[in-house]
């Protein structure tokens, strides 16, 4: 028989080469700590990255086309401008051309006026040609009316300020005496009322220190009232009266800071009393915490020996078969 090669059949060691990539990704995604607790989508945030470029180059082209139409704009409004003056001074040439040619001011009908009477026509024949009957100014034309005028209407001007000015000074000495007036009227006025209150405050109870002007009878047996604004003071009758009475007062207040002394020097014994006991319980409870702390230090030192006395035991006695890499190495070799 002749030998054929057939076709090996490579589907199990393809389907346990496909198990095999599967474990080693599942131990990868189980084992990356990283990926196992934050749970990260490489895939959406690589997208998300792409998304971000792509959006920033299109900001990107949008700006530069936005700025080339920009400048583009701007140069054409500085070629217009250009353009425009340029016109403007073309058409300022023009017309300064055509003033300078066809409007000139000799040729103006009042150029004899304007350019100081130069190449005007004769106004007047000179003398020597003059004979009886070439007259140039005959009498009442009034060749200087213009100026005698206008000197008219300055001397009259001149006139008005004078009269304007003399009446304002009359006026101003008008109200000058007028205010001298009145000051004197005032002046005796305050004199005459300054005067009269001086003789009635002279002649007035306030004066002669009258007591009998203060008092004013009172109808039905009632004591005599006080007129205020002419009492003159207490008599010494009353005046004994008050200072009796503020005697007792005095008396009285000096019994009341007594017995307030008394009572406060009680109430600091008291309290004296109160601190000496509260200052002695202080200080038996805080031998109470000292003896206290000191048993517990006690506690605590018997109890760390014991624990190092066990821990050494654990150490040198107990734990004596340490592992060996190997042990360690039959673990986490599989995801299942």
């Amino acid at each position: 028989m002749y030998k054929v090669d057939l076709p090996v059949d490579q589907s199990a060691e393809k389907s346990v080469e496909r198990r095999r990539s599967a474990e080693t990704a599942r131990k990868d995604r189980i084992f990356n700590t990283r990926l196992r607790v934050m749970g990260l989508d490489l895939g959406a945030l690589n997208q998300q990255v792409l998304e971000k470029k792509h959006q920033q180059n299109m900001e990107m082209q949008r700006d530069k086309a936005f700025d080339k139409l920009r400048k583009y704009q701007d140069d054409m409004l500085l070629l217009q401008d250009m353009n425009e003056k340029e016109k403007r001074a073309a058409l300022h040439t023009d017309l300064t051309q055509y003033w300078a040619t066809f409007q000139r001011v000799e040729d103006s009908r009042d150029a004899d006026l304007k350019c100081g009477l130069k190449g005007a026509y004769r106004i007047a024949d000179p003398k020597n040609k003059m004979g009886p009957a070439s007259m140039q100014i005959f009498e009442g034309e009034d060749v200087g009316e213009e100026q005698r005028r206008s000197e008219q209407m300055k001397e009259a001007e001149r006139d008005l300020r004078t009269q304007k000015e003399e009446n304002e000074r009359r006026l101003m000495r008008d109200k000058h005496r007028e205010r001298e007036e009145k000051l004197k009227e005032q002046h005796k006025r305050e004199e005459k009322e300054n005067l009269a209150e001086m003789v009635h405050t002279l002649t007035s109870d306030m004066m002669t220190e009258c007591a009998e002007a203060a008092e004013r009878e009172a109808e039905g047996g009632r004591p005599p009232r006080v007129l205020v604004d002419k009492w003159k003071g207490m008599s010494p009758e009353q005046l004994s009266a008050i200072h009796r009475e503020r005697e007792k007062q005095r008396l009285e207040r000096q019994r009341q800071r007594d017995s307030e002394k008394a009572q406060d020097a009680a109430w600091e014994l008291q309290l004296m009393k109160l601190s000496r006991e509260a200052e002695e319980e202080e200080r038996r409870a805080e031998e109470l915490r000292r003896e206290k702390r000191i048993q517990t230090d006690r506690y605590n030192m018997q109890l760390a020996r014991e624990q190092q006395a066990n821990q050494e035991y654990l150490n040198k006695k107990l734990y004596t078969n340490r592992p060996t890499k190997e042990y360690f190495y039959q673990f986490n070799t599989s995801s299942r």
